[in-house]
Formats: structure tokens, C-alpha cells, sequence
């Protein structure tokens, strides 16, 4: 079996491009119970994760920012693969990520990435992991405070 790795690059750009153009779930949340806001200095990168969680439930998740479209479409994807997950499932998969995203040659993820496969070639670049990881790590943060609207 051949595979054409430039037709996956093409694929994976097209994923990004999506997600960094018109990202489904972008905006304020205004019923959210937990809420952050994530900085990456190196690049300018800023995030804002809105979150609604109930019965231990991710039913909501809302982002705002600017940024580079690595970030964005990272942010994008977050907002579209955690909803319905328990909070745990959610760490769970946040976690499976960073492990993934941040290993030269990584292992196959204990969780199904999704689209996040198609961040895979930032790991080829460092100085961009962290534009690919700043949502995740805001969602972890949000998940520390509860907000009051």
C-alpha cells in the first residue's frame, strides 16, 4: 500500500483552515460556570475559554481570542471534541494530547484525537507547540475556578 503523504498534508491543512476560519463554536458563553483566559507572550496568542458544566458534564464549551491559526484552530477543535465528556473524560483527553502533540515520534493516543491529528506537524516546529496546547491548557485552568456570571 502506497500512501501519499502530501495528500495528508493537503487534508490536514484543509482541517486547520476550517476550523481556523469559521470555528462552530466561537463567542462568549454567557451561561458558563467555569471560565479563563490563556496568554501565550512568545507570539501574542490570547485566548478566553467559556465553559458550562453540569451534572460533572461538559455541555458547553465557547472560545474567544485572537491568534495565530494553529491556536485558533486548536481552540476551534477543543470546543467541538469536549462537549459530552464528563470532566474527567475531558482532563483524560486533554492530557492525551499534550503527551501526543509534544513527543517527536509519539505512540499511538489511548484517546481518538480526531482532528487533532491534523496539529501533528507542529511537533516538528516547538516554538508552535505551545500555540497548539494554549486552549488546552486554559480549558485545565477554567476547570480550576468556578465563575460567577
Amino acid at each position: 500500500m502506497v500512501v501519499d503523504l502530501a495528500a495528508d498534508d493537503d487534508l490536514y491543512k484543509a482541517i486547520i483552515l476550517e476550523h481556523y476560519s469559521r470555528p462552530p463554536h466561537k463567542g462568549p458563553l454567557p451561561e458558563h460556570t467555569h471560565y479563563d483566559e490563556g496568554i501565550n507572550p512568545s507570539c501574542g496568542d490570547e485566548i478566553e475559554l467559556f465553559i458550562k458544566v453540569d451534572d460533572d458534564v461538559v455541555q458547553e464549551v465557547n472560545f474567544d481570542g485572537v491568534g495565530c491559526s494553529i491556536c485558533l484552530a486548536s481552540a476551534s477543535m477543543l470546543t467541538k471534541l469536549l462537549r459530552g465528556k464528563t470532566v474527567e473524560e475531558a482532563k483524560e483527553f486533554r492530557q492525551a494530547f499534550k503527551d501526543w502533540i509534544t513527543v517527536r515520534e509519539p505512540e499511538p493516543s489511548p484517546v481518538d484525537l480526531d482532528e487533532l491529528e491534523a496539529l501533528g506537524g507542529v511537533r516538528n516546529y516547538p516554538v508552535r507547540i505551545k500555540c497548539a496546547l494554549l486552549a488546552w491548557e486554559t480549558f485545565e485552568g477554567a476547570l480550576r475556578k468556578q465563575s460567577v456570571n
